[in-house]
C-alpha cells in the first residue's frame, strides 16, 4: 500500500512566505529557503511551492528562489505560478522542480495538460484546481482566487485527469486558512471519481482533520500551511498521530 503523504505548502509573494485567510489578509511567515530545509529534515513527504501572485502578475515563477529551495532539500518538489508554455514548465524542471502545478493557464488552456503530459510525463504534471462554494454549487477560481470561471469544480477536475494531469491538487477557497477542516464533502465525491492521486488543501486546524480527509475522503495526500509554519503542529507528532490511527505514512 502506498504511503499517505503529509505536504507542507508554502505560497510566495515578493520572494517571501505568505498565509492568509480565504485567500486574503496574508501574513508573512519566513523565508522560502529556510522554510523548506526546516521541513525537508521534520519529516515532510513533499513540498509545495507556489508563486501567488505570478499569474495576477502577468509574469513568469521566480526561479532563483526555485533553485535555492532545491539546493537545500532532500524530498520531491512541486513548484506553480505563472507557468503557461512548455519552455516554463522545461526551465523549473531543469532549476530543481520535480513536478509542476498548473492552474491559471490550464483553464484558459486546457491543451496544455496533454501537452506537458506527452513531453514531461504525467507524473510531472499537477493540476491545482481552487474552488468556492457559490450559489448551489462548486465553481472554479483562477488567478490566485480573484476570477470566477464558469467551470463546475469536480467536471473541471475530471477533464483535467482525463486531459492527462498526474495529480489534482484540490484547494477549498471557502476553508483556505479557516482551520476548520478540509471539505470532505467534495473530495468524497472526487476521489469516487478520478482515478489520480487527490492532495487536499484548505482548512487543516487539527491532526483529526488529516485524519478525516485519510480516512472519510481517501485522498492521497493533505497539504497544509499555517499549522506547520507557525509552529502550531509538528510534522513528527501528527505522522505518529496518523500511525496509531491505522494510516500508512512515512515515519
Amino acid at each position: 500500500m502506498l504511503c499517505k503523504r503529509i505536504i507542507p505548502c508554502l505560497d510566495v509573494k515578493d520572494g517571501r512566505v505568505v498565509k492568509g485567510t480565504n485567500f486574503i489578509n496574508l501574513v508573512d511567515a519566513g523565508s522560502p529557503v529556510e522554510l523548506a530545509e526546516r521541513y525537508s529534515k521534520e519529516g515532510a513527504d513533499e513540498l509545495v511551492f507556489l508563486d501567488i501572485t505570478a499569474s495576477a502578475e502577468k509574469r513568469k515563477t521566480l526561479i532563483s528562489i526555485v533553485r535555492e529551495v532545491a539546493k537545500a532539500i532532500r524530498i520531491p518538489f512541486t513548484v506553480g505560478g505563472g507557468i503557461s508554455e512548455l519552455s516554463d514548465i522545461e526551465a523549473l524542471l531543469k532549476a530543481g522542480a520535480d513536478k509542476i502545478s498548473l492552474n491559471s493557464a490550464i483553464v484558459k488552456n486546457p491543451e496544455l495538460i496533454t501537452k506537458a503530459a506527452n513531453q514531461f510525463g504525467s507524473q510531472a504534471v499537477v493540476a491545482a484546481i481552487d474552488i468556492k462554494f457559490i450559489g448551489n454549487e462548486y465553481k472554479v477560481f483562477i488567478k490566485g482566487g480573484r476570477e470566477e470561471t464558469n467551470l463546475k469544480g469536480i467536471d473541471w477536475c475530471k477533464q483535467a485527469a482525463e486531459l492527462g494531469a498526474g495529480e489534482i491538487l484540490l484547494t477549498s477557497m471557502d476553508r483556505d486558512g479557516t482551520k476548520e477542516g478540509y471539505d470532505l464533502n467534495f473530495l468524497k465525491e472526487l476521489t469516487s471519481k478520478v482515478s489520480v492521486p487527490v492532495i487536499a488543501s484548505g482548512g487543516a486546524g487539527k491532526k483529526e482533520d488529516f485524519l478525516a480527509a485519510f480516512k472519510e475522503a481517501n485522498v492521497d495526500a493533505c497539504l497544509a500551511a499555517s499549522l506547520f509554519h507557525f509552529n502550531i503542529l509538528q510534522i513528527k507528532e501528527l505522522k505518529c498521530y496518523l500511525k496509531d490511527n491505522n494510516v500508512v505514512v512515512r515515519i
